[in-house]
């Protein structure tokens, strides 16, 4: 080898795990095992910096500098990535490093510029130069186009060498994998990388200046690269939301929000198709995403409820009623800080309406690992949603299918199981269970994801014990106390982008997280049969004495809560089994979290153990017996008042405030003093200011009342309480 190769630090700075990314798994695992076993190619580099690879074979592998891995070019027979290629970065990375101890004068001058891998750094320090040397031109024009729309990027801080900065773009996520060269940048956009989503990515870190290692993720509005610092500086809040058109489709939706607080969800949906339909048209025209997609869902649980289908969730119409009033004021307030300062607010408009994340993008070789399914059935249909985490960029992705009873009766014969059913040429079963490998995915900004059927595009394997060992923060948790302080951290729903994993489970609210730590321990289990809820309590077993003092503690334990789903009947019993120990020992468990008081409850949709991976509305088991147990006198008295009240809103939502007896409002009254008594003061006078317009002319301002009563509820339901 020439002494030229200190010219090649960018291959120095490839991890395994980066190298997996560019390539894949397999090739990685072979190339590490060669090197161990001194099984290396003859390596040569030229003047040019170009690293050439001779193998035992006759195979030749080149790669010139500015180029990533598929475009490296080998002889032999593969027509796309190969091991040679992974095998030239590793085996160059071995001989670097061998260099010193073998006093090869050939390759010392390596030591001359040593990578310095846990070095923090930032994509922000590649230059204009450095852009235009790596991407054509016609790609930067792509990526001007693109900052037009100003759209919202968040980055994630160097946190070390094996997890690099990351720009999560709405279509698609960007890593940074070397300091030295922008080629080996990966996005999972089906281009893989040198696309003008990696030059929109390097623009966020820029906006977002320094950024300390390891920082939680920060929001970036990207402007036009051509935009003047005075530009840049001024919110596009103002003209976003007081154009005409902004400000008919505000009105539109109070007044749609009006006519289902006055007249219930209940009422024929075709009563309410075409407003439904306007609104929509109009948020499409703005390019408002979330606006949209809240209105979407809106709909649908509406048909829902129609249907009588088990996708129906009460409160969760609340929530989505209550989210799509505070997301168009915040967004009005945005440009405007409380405080009267000039200083720019952290959440721009864009963000919080959604612009500019309309439509989809294909994705490159994509691994996706369960978290588990909700499964739903009504008179008409079935339908499934699989809750998946892609292990690579940390995302979660969201497959739905459904299918419809009525054609599988008209065709004249049974309907398939719902668990035979055959999503993307799989059986439903297989696939919740799986880990899917697959080149044919695509993703919206959602966070929906589709993969069509492909016999060499797509392969399932089962989930194992380690299927969620390369999950990270703060999708994967490792210990209740981390958990509950990132659950009070987050940003509220009406301003963060809409995820289909936040309505996909069937709960009314709650994020999707993985909790995993050492010497999980089942602390109780019981069945709450006037509830027809399972209820558990995990927690960590206690190694001295000492710990033992603080195992009671309620705080540090996870509370599972399971209902019984007539469409799942086999889930409660599932769980219950799997905690008594017959799957052996509990390593993690995966569900939708919320907050109660100062305690975590999660409704739980798959467990691993030592020994499988248990998704539970998939599983049948057999009964399983259980202790009989009320658990009402577990929620502190503050949350239980707020979630009455909650459930107070939601019976108002569905029957219509037109429709209370006398004898309803009165009972509202008295909930009015119990408030009162409890402290919430502002809470009882919304809720009695509610009871007085009514029946008067001010019928308008029910509908901020009524949202802002239910954020106010919403907020207690999950505090701690004092």
């Amino acid at each position: 080898m020439s002494s030229d190769i200190a010219s090649r630090a960018d291959l120095l700075e490839l991890t395994p795990e980066a190298l997996t990314a560019l390539a894949n798994a397999g090739f990685v695992k072979r190339a590490q095992k060669d090197v161990a076993a001194g099984l290396l190619p003859k390596l040569e580099t030229g003047a040019d910096g170009t690293v050439q690879a001779q193998f035992d074979d006759g195979v030749r592998t080149s790669l010139p500098p500015g180029r990533t891995l598929r475009d490296a070019q080998c002889s032999c027979p593969a027509s796309g990535m190969c091991r040679h290629r992974v095998m030239l970065v590793l085996a160059y990375q071995a001989l670097a490093k061998a260099a010193p101890a073998t006093g090869d004068a050939s390759i010392a001058s390596v030591e001359a510029s040593p990578p310095e891998p846990e070095a923090a750094w930032s994509p922000a320090q590649f230059d204009d130069a450095a852009l235009a040397a790596s991407f054509a031109p016609s790609v930067l024009d792509q990526a001007v186009k693109l900052a037009a729309a100003r759209p919202v990027v968040g980055v994630q801080a160097w946190r070390s060498a094996s997890a690099p900065p990351v720009a999560r773009l709405p279509m698609c996520s960007v890593r940074f994998f070397s300091r030295s060269s922008l080629v080996h940048a990966r996005c999972d956009c089906k281009q893989g990388g040198g696309c003008a989503h990696v030059v929109i990515a390097l623009w966020a870190f820029r906006q977002a200046g320094a950024l300390e290692p390891g920082s939680a993720e920060v929001m970036v509005e990207v402007q036009p690269a051509a935009s003047s610092e005075e530009d840049s500086a001024a919110s596009p809040a103002p003209s976003v939301m007081q154009g005409e058109t902004a400000v008919a489709l505000r009105s539109g939706i109070d007044a749609l929000l009006l006519s289902l607080w006055l007249d219930g969800s209940s009422q024929p949906a075709m009563a309410l198709a075409a407003r439904f339909e306007a609104v929509r048209e109009q948020a499409r025209t703005l390019g408002w995403s979330w606006v949209d997609d809240a209105l979407d869902e809106l709909w649908q649980l509406l048909q829902a409820q129609q249907a009588r289908s088990s996708r129906f969730e009460p409160l969760r119409l609340l929530r989505v009623t209550t989210e799509l009033w505070a997301r168009l004021r915040a967004a009005a307030h945005a440009g405007h800080p409380p405080d009267g300062s000039s200083a720019r607010p952290a959440l721009p408009a864009s963000q919080i309406l959604g612009i500019g994340v309309k439509g989809e993008v294909a994705l490159d070789h994509l691994r996706l690992v369960s978290l588990g399914a909700e499964l739903w059935s009504d008179e008409t249909a079935e339908g499934a949603s699989i809750l998946f985490a892609d292990p690579d960029t940390q995302n979660v992705t969201v497959l739905e299918r459904q299918w419809s009873r009525t054609a599988d009766a008209s065709a004249g014969g049974a309907a398939p199981s719902l668990m035979n059913r055959r999503v993307a040429g799989f059986p439903l079963r297989q696939l919740a269970s799986g880990q899917v490998i697959t080149k044919t995915a695509t993703r919206r900004a959602n966070g929906l994801v589709d993969i069509t059927a492909g016999a060499r595009q797509t392969g399932v394997l089962p989930l194992s014990p380690k299927s969620w060992d390369d999950l990270v923060a703060p999708l994967r948790q490792h210990s209740v106390a981390a958990l509950v302080a990132h659950l009070r951290e987050a940003q509220p729903d009406f301003v963060k982008p809409r995820q289909a994993a936040s309505g996909a489970s069937a709960g009314a609210s709650g994020q999707l997280h993985v909790v995993a730590f050492e010497r999980m321990e089942v602390a109780s289990c019981h069945w709450d049969a006037a509830a027809q809820v399972l209820h558990a309590r995990l927690g960590q077993a206690p190694e001295t004495e000492d710990e033992e003092d603080t195992a009671d503690d309620n705080a540090s334990r996870l509370r599972l809560a399971l209902p019984h789903r007539s469409v799942t009947p086999g889930a409660v019993d599932a769980l219950a089994r799997t905690l008594a120990g017959e799957h052996g020992v509990l390593r993690a468990v995966a569900g939708t979290v919320h907050l109660q008081g100062d305690q975590a409850v999660m409704q739980p949709l798959t467990v691993l153990t030592d020994q499988r991976a248990v998704v539970l509305q998939v599983e049948t088991a057999a009964p399983q017996p259980l202790g009989l147990q009320s658990d009402i006198e577990e929620t502190p008295a503050l949350n239980a008042l707020a979630g009455d009240t909650l459930e107070l809103l939601s019976l108002w939502l569905r029957q219509g405030l037109r429709h209370q007896s006398g004898g309803a409002l009165s009972r509202a009254q008295a909930q009015v003093l119990r408030l009162k008594q409890a402290g919430l003061g502002r809470s009882a006078a919304l809720l009695g200011t509610v009871l007085e317009n009514v029946r008067s002319a001010q019928r308008l301002a029910l509908v901020g009342q009524l949202a802002m009563l239910g954020l106010a509820m919403q907020g207690v339901a999950q505090s701690a309480s004092a």
